[in-house]
C-alpha cells in the first residue's frame, strides 16, 4: 500500500509540474512595433488565460525577423507580406510558411515638400524601398501613375509569386525622375532630402507622420491577401498547438474589433 501510494504522489507530482510547464508556455514573436506589436499587445490577456505567455519582441528592420526564426531565436514572426516572404525563402534557401494572414497595410507617397503629384518636377528625387519586394512595389506605383513607364511583362502582382521588378525594368522616365533606393526603415527621416517617397504604412505610423496628408495611398486591398502581413512560422510549427491558439487569436473577433478602432481606418484587417 505505501509503495501504492508513493507511486501515486510521484504521478501526480510528475502530472503537476507537467501542468506547470503548459500554465507558463512561452510564444516569442518578432514584429515591427506598430502595428504588428500592437496588435500582439491587444490578444496577450486572450493567449494568457490559454496558458500561453506570449513574448514579443520588436525589430526595426525586415532582416532580423526572418533570420533569427531560421535560427530558432523565434518561434514566429508577424512583419511582413507572402512576396517578401517568397523572396526571404528563394534567396537563403529557407522554408518559412505563412500561417494566417492579419491585416493589411496601405502603401503611400509623402512628401514634405510638394502637395500634389502635378508639382512634382522634372529631375525630382524619389525615394524607394531598397529591398527588391517593396523597392517593386514602389515602382508599380509610380507606373500605375504615369510617372515612369515598365518593359512589358510587368504589372500589378496578381500572385504572390509573380516576378518582382526594380529600376532596371523601367522602359521609360519621361520626367527624368531620380530614383533612389534606401532602406525602408530610413524613408520617413530622408523626406526633407528628397522630393517624393514610397513608403511603408508601419513606418509612418512609426514616424507619426499624417497618412491622410498622403499624396497617393495604395490600399494594398486587391481581393487576393497578396499584400496581407502574415504570421510566419518554420515548416511544421503551424500544426503546433500554441501557435494555433496565437492564429485564432489574431484572427478573432476581438482583434478585428481592435485593428478597425485602434487604427480608425489606416489599415485594414485580412481575414
Amino acid at each position: 500500500m505505501m509503495n501504492t501510494l508513493k507511486k501515486l504522489a510521484a504521478v501526480i507530482s510528475i502530472a503537476a509540474v507537467s501542468a506547470g510547464v503548459w500554465a507558463n508556455q512561452t510564444v516569442t514573436v518578432g514584429a515591427s512595433a506598430t502595428p504588428h506589436a500592437v496588435i500582439l499587445e491587444h490578444i496577450k490577456p486572450e493567449l494568457a488565460k490559454q496558458g500561453i505567455d506570449l513574448k514579443i519582441k520588436i525589430y526595426s528592420d525586415y532582416v532580423q525577423p526572418n533570420t533569427q526564426l531560421v535560427s530558432k531565436k523565434l518561434d514566429a514572426n508577424y512583419f511582413q507580406y507572402r512576396p517578401f516572404l517568397n523572396d526571404f525563402n528563394a534567396k537563403t534557401k529557407s522554408n518559412l510558411v505563412p500561417v494566417v494572414p492579419v491585416h493589411i497595410e496601405p502603401f503611400l507617397l509623402y512628401s514634405s515638400k510638394i502637395t500634389n503629384l502635378k508639382q512634382l518636377k522634372d529631375g525630382a528625387t524619389v525615394a524607394i524601398p531598397s529591398d527588391p519586394v517593396n523597392g517593386g512595389r514602389g515602382l508599380l506605383l509610380l507606373a500605375k501613375l504615369n510617372l515612369i513607364t515598365l518593359k512589358p511583362g510587368f504589372k500589378q502582382l496578381a500572385l504572390p509569386t509573380d516576378k518582382l521588378l526594380s529600376v532596371r525594368d523601367i522602359a521609360s522616365n519621361p520626367k527624368k525622375l531620380k530614383i533612389k533606393e534606401l532602406d525602408s526603415a530610413m524613408l520617413p527621416r530622408t523626406l526633407s532630402q528628397v522630393d517624393l517617397a514610397a513608403l511603408n504604412c508601419n513606418y509612418v505610423l512609426e514616424a507619426k507622420l499624417d497618412i491622410k496628408k498622403s499624396l497617393y495611398i495604395e490600399s494594398g486591398q486587391d481581393g487576393k491577401n497578396i499584400w496581407a502581413e502574415y504570421l510566419v512560422v518554420r515548416p511544421g510549427d503551424q500544426k503546433k498547438p500554441e501557435i494555433q491558439k496565437v492564429a485564432k487569436a489574431l484572427n478573432s473577433d476581438s482583434t478585428r474589433q481592435f485593428i478597425k478602432q485602434h487604427f480608425k481606418g489606416e489599415i485594414y484587417t485580412a481575414f
